[in-house]
């Protein structure tokens, strides 16, 4: 039996924590775009995908920041596969030819780009979409 000392142990560890952490970033960079979408989706209660240079993205970030609601926001244009992800939003939303973004999902689900937020809003259904998503408590 051969036993190891305490520095060999926790290097070992150390290599084998940094070839996990390099697996999992390996494997999710090679993930497709389209459930890498639907993953960031899910993982928050109110996701916006937008670019940060954007006049229509900032608006409906200052929508949802001004009726109390926290959204994930994932700027496209500063992620290294944001293009791809773009591609898959517009699939998603069935927009080729005018601007994607922003595109917003409330509760996992798909609302739309912003004129779909903002038509919501006017009629009075976004309310109740963020109270559901645990996103608004009043």
């Amino acid at each position: 039996m051969q036993f190891q000392t305490e520095s060999s142990s926790s290097a070992s560890w150390g290599y084998y924590l940094s070839a996990a952490v390099r697996r999992s970033t390996m494997m999710m960079s090679m993930e497709d775009p389209m459930e890498k979408v639907g993953r960031l989706a899910a993982e928050s209660a109110v996701v916006i995908f937008s670019v940060s240079s954007c006049c229509m993205c900032h608006a409906v970030k200052r929508l949802f920041c001004g009726m109390g609601v926290n959204p994930t926001v994932y700027e496209l244009d500063q992620d290294p596969r944001g293009t791809e992800l773009e591609r898959a939003l517009m699939m998603l939303v069935g927009n080729y030819t005018s601007a994607t973004v922003p595109v917003v999902f409330i509760g996992g689900e798909l609302i739309g780009s912003m004129d779909r937020v903002m038509a919501s809003h006017i009629n009075g259904t976004l309310v109740p979409l963020l109270k559901e998503a645990g996103a608004l408590w009043l």
